[in-house]
Protein backbone atom coordinates (compact mmCIF):
# COMPACT_ATOMS: atom_id res chain seq x y z
CA UNK A 1 0.00 0.00 0.00
CA UNK A 2 1.16 3.39 -1.12
CA UNK A 3 1.95 6.08 1.90
CA UNK A 4 0.09 9.38 1.37
CA UNK A 5 2.11 12.31 0.77
CA UNK A 6 1.63 14.56 3.52
CA UNK A 7 -0.08 17.88 2.94
CA UNK A 8 1.92 21.23 2.66
CA UNK A 9 1.39 24.35 3.11
CA UNK A 10 2.49 24.36 -0.79
CA UNK A 11 0.06 22.00 -1.55
CA UNK A 12 -2.65 24.27 0.08
CA UNK A 13 -1.30 27.41 -1.91
CA UNK A 14 -1.42 25.70 -5.01
CA UNK A 15 -5.25 24.57 -4.77
CA UNK A 16 -6.12 28.29 -3.99
CA UNK A 17 -4.28 30.13 -6.08
CA UNK A 18 -2.58 32.20 -3.12
CA UNK A 19 1.12 32.65 -2.17
CA UNK A 20 2.74 30.67 0.18
CA UNK A 21 3.24 32.85 2.80
CA UNK A 22 -0.74 34.06 2.85
CA UNK A 23 -1.35 30.32 3.57
CA UNK A 24 1.12 30.31 6.44
CA UNK A 25 -0.01 33.90 7.63
CA UNK A 26 -3.81 33.02 7.56
CA UNK A 27 -3.09 29.77 9.60
CA UNK A 28 -0.99 31.30 12.20
CA UNK A 29 -4.10 34.15 12.38
CA UNK A 30 -2.37 36.52 11.41
CA UNK A 31 -3.81 39.62 11.22
CA UNK A 32 -2.52 40.54 8.35
CA UNK A 33 -5.04 38.01 6.66
CA UNK A 34 -8.69 38.86 6.01
CA UNK A 35 -11.50 36.90 7.82
CA UNK A 36 -12.89 35.37 4.59
CA UNK A 37 -9.20 34.21 3.26
CA UNK A 38 -8.51 32.88 7.00
CA UNK A 39 -11.94 31.14 6.50
CA UNK A 40 -10.85 29.53 3.35
CA UNK A 41 -7.47 28.21 4.30
CA UNK A 42 -8.77 26.80 7.23
CA UNK A 43 -11.73 24.48 5.34
CA UNK A 44 -9.40 23.53 2.58
CA UNK A 45 -6.72 22.87 5.34
CA UNK A 46 -9.07 20.77 6.61
CA UNK A 47 -10.68 19.35 3.56
CA UNK A 48 -6.50 18.23 2.78
CA UNK A 49 -5.90 16.36 6.10
CA UNK A 50 -3.52 19.13 6.73
CA UNK A 51 -1.44 19.07 9.89
CA UNK A 52 0.99 21.90 11.50
CA UNK A 53 4.86 21.07 11.52
CA UNK A 54 5.66 21.85 14.45
CA UNK A 55 9.28 20.85 14.76
CA UNK A 56 9.54 22.89 11.03
CA UNK A 57 7.52 25.72 13.06
CA UNK A 58 10.02 25.86 15.68
CA UNK A 59 13.31 25.16 13.44
CA UNK A 60 12.52 28.02 11.50
CA UNK A 61 11.99 30.45 15.02
CA UNK A 62 14.95 28.75 16.17
CA UNK A 63 13.58 26.74 18.88
CA UNK A 64 13.22 23.19 18.97
CA UNK A 65 11.91 21.45 21.99
CA UNK A 66 13.65 18.42 21.88
CA UNK A 67 16.25 16.53 23.93
CA UNK A 68 18.36 13.86 22.95
CA UNK A 69 19.62 11.70 25.62
CA UNK A 70 22.21 8.89 25.00
CA UNK A 71 22.59 6.33 27.65
CA UNK A 72 25.36 3.16 27.26
CA UNK A 73 22.17 0.53 27.87
CA UNK A 74 18.44 1.42 27.93
CA UNK A 75 17.65 -1.91 29.46
CA UNK A 76 19.50 -1.46 32.64
CA UNK A 77 17.52 0.13 35.27
CA UNK A 78 19.83 2.71 36.69
CA UNK A 79 19.42 3.75 33.10
CA UNK A 80 15.95 3.50 32.31
CA UNK A 81 15.13 5.13 35.84
CA UNK A 82 17.03 8.32 34.62
CA UNK A 83 15.14 8.56 31.36
CA UNK A 84 11.66 8.04 33.58
CA UNK A 85 12.97 10.70 35.95
CA UNK A 86 14.19 13.09 32.73
CA UNK A 87 10.93 12.50 31.11
CA UNK A 88 8.80 13.59 33.65
CA UNK A 89 10.12 16.61 34.07
CA UNK A 90 10.37 17.40 30.23
CA UNK A 91 6.70 16.30 29.37
CA UNK A 92 4.87 18.89 31.99
CA UNK A 93 7.13 22.04 30.31
CA UNK A 94 6.26 20.31 26.38
CA UNK A 95 9.45 19.26 25.11
CA UNK A 96 10.06 15.77 23.46
CA UNK A 97 12.71 12.90 24.54
CA UNK A 98 15.06 11.57 21.38
CA UNK A 99 16.29 8.50 23.48
CA UNK A 100 19.87 6.37 22.11
CA UNK A 101 21.49 3.69 23.67
CA UNK A 102 25.49 3.42 22.48
CA UNK A 103 25.57 0.02 23.57
CA UNK A 104 28.67 0.94 25.08
CA UNK A 105 30.67 1.37 22.08
CA UNK A 106 32.52 4.80 21.27
CA UNK A 107 31.43 4.75 17.47
CA UNK A 108 27.83 4.35 18.03
CA UNK A 109 28.07 7.24 20.53
CA UNK A 110 29.58 9.32 17.86
CA UNK A 111 26.96 8.84 15.57
CA UNK A 112 24.37 9.09 17.90
CA UNK A 113 25.38 12.45 19.08
CA UNK A 114 25.97 13.59 15.75
CA UNK A 115 22.62 12.38 14.34
CA UNK A 116 21.02 14.67 17.43
CA UNK A 117 22.88 17.42 16.69
CA UNK A 118 21.45 17.10 13.10
CA UNK A 119 18.08 17.23 14.25
CA UNK A 120 18.79 20.79 15.96
CA UNK A 121 17.80 19.33 19.66
CA UNK A 122 18.41 21.90 22.35
CA UNK A 123 20.24 19.60 24.96
CA UNK A 124 22.12 16.34 24.95
CA UNK A 125 21.90 14.98 27.90
CA UNK A 126 24.76 11.93 27.94
CA UNK A 127 26.68 9.29 29.86
CA UNK A 128 29.10 8.28 27.67
CA UNK A 129 30.47 4.54 26.74
CA UNK A 130 32.81 2.24 28.27
CA UNK A 131 34.77 2.01 25.53
CA UNK A 132 36.61 5.06 25.03
CA UNK A 133 37.80 7.20 22.13
CA UNK A 134 38.25 10.83 21.39
CA UNK A 135 35.79 13.65 22.40
CA UNK A 136 35.80 15.88 19.70
CA UNK A 137 31.72 14.71 19.21
CA UNK A 138 31.03 16.34 22.44
CA UNK A 139 32.95 19.68 22.15
CA UNK A 140 30.92 19.94 18.92
CA UNK A 141 27.90 20.10 20.61
CA UNK A 142 29.09 23.05 22.56
CA UNK A 143 30.15 24.73 19.22
CA UNK A 144 26.59 23.81 17.80
CA UNK A 145 25.40 25.87 20.92
CA UNK A 146 23.94 23.18 21.86
CA UNK A 147 23.91 22.75 25.99
CA UNK A 148 25.22 19.85 27.12
CA UNK A 149 24.53 17.82 30.65
CA UNK A 150 26.60 14.74 31.41
CA UNK A 151 25.58 12.48 34.19
CA UNK A 152 27.08 9.35 36.01
CA UNK A 153 29.58 8.84 33.44
CA UNK A 154 31.71 11.88 32.14
CA UNK A 155 34.30 13.48 30.75
CA UNK A 156 35.84 15.23 33.42
CA UNK A 157 37.84 17.63 31.20
CA UNK A 158 34.42 19.19 29.64
CA UNK A 159 33.04 22.23 31.04
CA UNK A 160 29.84 21.20 31.62
CA UNK A 161 26.86 20.33 33.78
CA UNK A 162 27.60 17.30 35.33
CA UNK A 163 25.27 14.97 37.72
CA UNK A 164 26.87 12.68 39.38
CA UNK A 165 26.72 10.29 42.56
CA UNK A 166 29.35 10.25 45.06
CA UNK A 167 30.78 7.16 44.22
CA UNK A 168 33.77 6.97 46.50
CA UNK A 169 31.46 7.34 49.78
CA UNK A 170 29.13 4.87 48.25
CA UNK A 171 32.33 2.85 48.04
CA UNK A 172 33.81 3.58 51.30
CA UNK A 173 29.86 3.01 53.02
CA UNK A 174 29.71 -0.64 51.64
CA UNK A 175 32.70 -1.35 52.32
CA UNK A 176 32.56 -0.30 55.86
CA UNK A 177 29.41 -2.14 56.35
CA UNK A 178 31.35 -5.82 55.18
CA UNK A 179 34.04 -4.88 58.00
CA UNK A 180 31.31 -4.32 60.52
CA UNK A 181 29.94 -7.34 59.92
CA UNK A 182 33.17 -8.88 60.52
CA UNK A 183 34.25 -9.68 56.77
CA UNK A 184 38.09 -9.11 56.52
CA UNK A 185 39.18 -10.83 53.13
CA UNK A 186 37.30 -8.15 50.75
CA UNK A 187 37.73 -8.54 47.17
CA UNK A 188 36.68 -6.38 44.59
CA UNK A 189 35.24 -6.63 41.21
CA UNK A 190 35.97 -3.54 39.17
CA UNK A 191 35.07 -1.86 36.44
CA UNK A 192 37.07 -0.03 33.66
CA UNK A 193 39.35 2.09 35.15
CA UNK A 194 39.17 4.50 32.60
CA UNK A 195 35.60 5.51 33.71
CA UNK A 196 36.10 7.75 36.30
CA UNK A 197 33.20 6.12 38.14
CA UNK A 198 35.08 2.94 38.52
CA UNK A 199 38.15 4.83 39.46
CA UNK A 200 36.15 6.50 42.12
CA UNK A 201 34.57 3.10 43.76
CA UNK A 202 37.91 1.88 43.90
CA UNK A 203 39.40 4.77 45.77
CA UNK A 204 36.28 4.20 48.23
CA UNK A 205 37.36 0.68 49.03
CA UNK A 206 40.53 1.36 49.25
CA UNK A 207 40.10 4.04 51.62
CA UNK A 208 37.86 1.85 53.80
CA UNK A 209 40.25 -1.09 54.05
CA UNK A 210 43.18 1.60 55.27
CA UNK A 211 41.21 3.29 57.45
CA UNK A 212 40.01 -0.49 59.75
CA UNK A 213 43.59 -0.88 59.00
CA UNK A 214 43.17 -4.28 56.91
CA UNK A 215 45.98 -5.40 54.26
CA UNK A 216 45.65 -4.03 50.71
CA UNK A 217 45.77 -7.19 48.23
CA UNK A 218 46.21 -6.91 44.79
CA UNK A 219 45.62 -10.74 44.34
CA UNK A 220 41.82 -9.63 45.71
CA UNK A 221 40.91 -6.98 43.08
CA UNK A 222 39.79 -8.32 39.57
CA UNK A 223 39.71 -5.85 36.79
CA UNK A 224 37.13 -5.50 34.28
CA UNK A 225 34.54 -8.25 35.76
CA UNK A 226 31.54 -5.82 35.40
CA UNK A 227 28.89 -8.15 33.73
CA UNK A 228 27.42 -11.23 35.12
CA UNK A 229 30.03 -13.18 33.19
CA UNK A 230 33.00 -11.36 34.21
CA UNK A 231 31.70 -11.47 37.56
CA UNK A 232 31.20 -15.27 37.89
CA UNK A 233 34.42 -15.31 35.96
CA UNK A 234 36.57 -13.75 38.82
CA UNK A 235 34.73 -15.19 41.54
CA UNK A 236 35.56 -18.94 40.37
CA UNK A 237 39.08 -17.50 40.13
CA UNK A 238 38.99 -15.87 43.80
CA UNK A 239 37.52 -19.04 44.92
CA UNK A 240 39.97 -21.00 43.71
CA UNK A 241 42.28 -18.96 45.98
CA UNK A 242 44.93 -21.08 48.35
CA UNK A 243 43.28 -18.20 51.19
CA UNK A 244 39.81 -17.16 49.38
CA UNK A 245 37.41 -13.82 50.00
CA UNK A 246 35.49 -14.01 52.80
CA UNK A 247 33.33 -11.19 50.84
CA UNK A 248 33.03 -9.81 47.41
CA UNK A 249 31.93 -6.33 46.67
CA UNK A 250 30.61 -6.21 42.95
CA UNK A 251 31.71 -2.30 42.99
CA UNK A 252 30.72 -2.60 39.17
CA UNK A 253 26.92 -3.70 38.98
CA UNK A 254 24.20 -5.88 40.86
CA UNK A 255 24.54 -8.04 37.22
CA UNK A 256 28.13 -8.56 38.51
CA UNK A 257 26.76 -9.77 42.07
CA UNK A 258 24.10 -12.06 40.55
CA UNK A 259 27.40 -13.84 38.70
CA UNK A 260 29.18 -13.77 41.96
CA UNK A 261 25.90 -15.62 43.99
CA UNK A 262 25.42 -18.20 41.35
CA UNK A 263 29.11 -19.10 41.29
CA UNK A 264 29.20 -19.55 45.07
CA UNK A 265 26.04 -21.33 45.27
CA UNK A 266 26.46 -23.93 42.80
CA UNK A 267 29.90 -24.17 45.29
CA UNK A 268 27.59 -24.50 48.15
CA UNK A 269 28.99 -21.79 49.65
CA UNK A 270 27.12 -20.50 52.88
CA UNK A 271 26.20 -17.13 52.41
CA UNK A 272 26.39 -14.81 54.23
CA UNK A 273 28.15 -17.03 57.20
CA UNK A 274 31.05 -17.68 54.15
CA UNK A 275 30.78 -15.25 51.50
CA UNK A 276 29.45 -11.57 51.61
CA UNK A 277 28.24 -10.51 48.62
CA UNK A 278 27.52 -6.68 48.12
CA UNK A 279 26.60 -5.25 44.62
CA UNK A 280 26.12 -1.60 42.63
CA UNK A 281 22.76 0.22 41.52
CA UNK A 282 19.76 -1.52 43.19
CA UNK A 283 18.26 -3.31 40.38
CA UNK A 284 14.87 -4.78 41.05
CA UNK A 285 16.08 -8.66 40.87
CA UNK A 286 18.09 -8.01 43.94
CA UNK A 287 15.04 -8.17 46.23
CA UNK A 288 14.15 -11.70 44.72
CA UNK A 289 17.65 -13.47 44.78
CA UNK A 290 18.11 -16.26 47.77
CA UNK A 291 19.68 -14.32 49.89
CA UNK A 292 18.44 -11.32 48.82
CA UNK A 293 21.27 -8.59 47.86
CA UNK A 294 22.85 -6.03 49.54
CA UNK A 295 23.21 -3.11 46.98
CA UNK A 296 23.97 0.65 46.39
CA UNK A 297 20.52 3.03 45.63
CA UNK A 298 21.43 5.67 42.91
CA UNK A 299 18.07 7.22 43.77
CA UNK A 300 18.32 7.28 39.99
CA UNK A 301 14.80 8.47 39.20
CA UNK A 302 15.71 11.65 41.27
CA UNK A 303 18.86 12.20 39.76
CA UNK A 304 16.89 12.43 36.19
CA UNK A 305 14.34 15.44 37.66
CA UNK A 306 17.75 16.76 38.89
CA UNK A 307 18.91 16.76 35.35
CA UNK A 308 16.15 18.00 33.27
CA UNK A 309 15.58 20.99 36.17
CA UNK A 310 19.17 21.47 35.87
CA UNK A 311 18.27 22.60 32.19
CA UNK A 312 14.99 24.45 32.77
CA UNK A 313 16.64 26.48 35.40
CA UNK A 314 19.42 27.78 32.99
CA UNK A 315 16.71 28.31 30.39
CA UNK A 316 14.44 30.02 32.21
CA UNK A 317 17.09 32.39 34.16
CA UNK A 318 15.84 30.91 37.82
CA UNK A 319 19.34 31.04 38.38
CA UNK A 320 21.45 33.94 37.43
CA UNK A 321 24.90 31.89 37.78
CA UNK A 322 24.68 29.78 34.80
CA UNK A 323 28.28 28.41 34.84
CA UNK A 324 28.64 25.12 34.38
CA UNK A 325 28.85 23.12 37.55
CA UNK A 326 28.76 19.73 39.22
CA UNK A 327 26.05 18.59 41.17
CA UNK A 328 26.58 15.49 43.55
CA UNK A 329 23.97 13.11 44.87
CA UNK A 330 24.86 10.62 47.70
CA UNK A 331 23.86 6.85 47.05
CA UNK A 332 22.94 4.65 50.15
CA UNK A 333 23.88 1.27 51.05
CA UNK A 334 20.83 -1.10 51.03
CA UNK A 335 21.77 -4.09 53.18
CA UNK A 336 20.20 -7.04 52.76
CA UNK A 337 20.14 -10.65 53.58
CA UNK A 338 23.70 -11.51 51.89
CA UNK A 339 25.88 -9.50 53.76
CA UNK A 340 23.85 -9.67 57.19
CA UNK A 341 26.46 -11.66 59.14
CA UNK A 342 25.69 -9.99 62.77
CA UNK A 343 22.31 -9.38 63.14
CA UNK A 344 21.29 -5.51 64.16
CA UNK A 345 24.99 -4.17 62.71
CA UNK A 346 23.77 -2.34 59.57
CA UNK A 347 25.09 0.38 57.28
CA UNK A 348 22.72 2.42 55.90
CA UNK A 349 23.82 5.81 55.56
Amino acid sequence: MQRQKRTTIYDIALKLNLAASSVSRALSNSNKVNAATKALVLKTAAEMNYQHNAMASNLRKGNNPTIGVVVPRINQNFFSNIIAGIEEVTYKKGYNLIICQSNELHAREVDCVNALVNQHVSCIIISIAAETGPYEHLQQVLDHQIRLIQFDRVVEELDTFKVINNNEKASYEAVTHLIEQGYRRIALLEGPQQLDIFRHRKEGYLAALRKHNIPVLEELMCENAWTKELGAEATAQLLGLENPPDAIFASTSDFSALGVLEVATNKGIQIPKDLGICGYSNEPFTELTSPSITTIDQYSISMGKTIANLYFQEMEGLEFNVEPKIVSIKPKVIVRKSTQRIPGVNTTA
